[in-house]
């Protein structure tokens, strides 16, 4: 696929093999939940090295210091549900303090167009840095969705992150909304006729949750 100035794809050691664990179909629903929460994790360090920070005075056991620090409240997680829910937690052990709100997509299973059903957002959203979370990217159009939501409600700082992702999806997103920084952890090969990643790991709702 074409090469997008806002799209970033990771190439970690540590990321590919809790990969192949994930998509193992034999990773019961345990440790398919930690495998997403810590792959979030790693994949949310690397997304704010563009982070803006403040200065602040620190006083060590020895003399008082110049710090930096990401300001207060200046973050915001917001998962498509129901999947993404699977990824606040990986964000959280980076800002425990995060407010986080709820955008509801489903897919049409006749035209794979997505529907909102739900959108609860905190207040002051508008000001903060968001992380609007999903573990697939497949066709785009939950995404590009979601962010045309959070624009609408006024914020400017949004980052995209997705597990996996397919080719059309990611091109979608990046196109629809050039403004926005897209992290995926892993491109995948294609969709197939039902609008599934290949070789994906199967519906991530349901091996989070237990529901299949």
């Amino acid at each position: 696929m074409k090469k997008f100035k806002n799209v970033f794809i990771f190439d970690h050691p540590l990321i590919k093999h809790k990969i192949s664990i994930l998509r193992d179909e034999r990773t019961g629903m345990k440790e398919f939940r930690e495998l997403i929460e810590e792959i979030t994790t790693i994949m949310t360090y690397e997304s704010m090295r563009d982070v803006e920070l403040v200065k602040t005075q620190v006083k060590t056991p020895l003399e008082v210091t110049e710090q930096y620090r990401v300001p207060a409240d200046s973050i915001a997680i917001v998962p498509i549900l129901r999947a993404g829910l699977g990824m606040v937690n990986g964000v959280h052990t980076v800002f425990p303090n995060a407010k986080v709100g709820h955008i509801g997509m489903y897919r049409n299973e006749e035209t794979l167009e997505p529907q909102e059903y739900y959108c609860k957002l905190p207040e002051g959203i508008e000001s903060k840095t968001v992380f609007l979370v999903d573990p697939m990217l497949a066709t785009g159009g939950s995404a590009c969705d979601a962010l045309a939501a959070l624009k609408k409600r006024g914020c400017k700082k949004i980052k995209f992150m997705a597990i996996i992702a397919a080719p059309e999806g990611l091109e979608k997103v990046a196109l629809s909304h050039p403004d926005v920084p897209v992290y995926v952890s892993t491109l995948d090969r294609c969709l197939n006729e039902n609008g599934y990643i290949l070789p994906g790991l199967g519906d991530a709702g349901d091996r989070l949750f237990g529901t299949k």
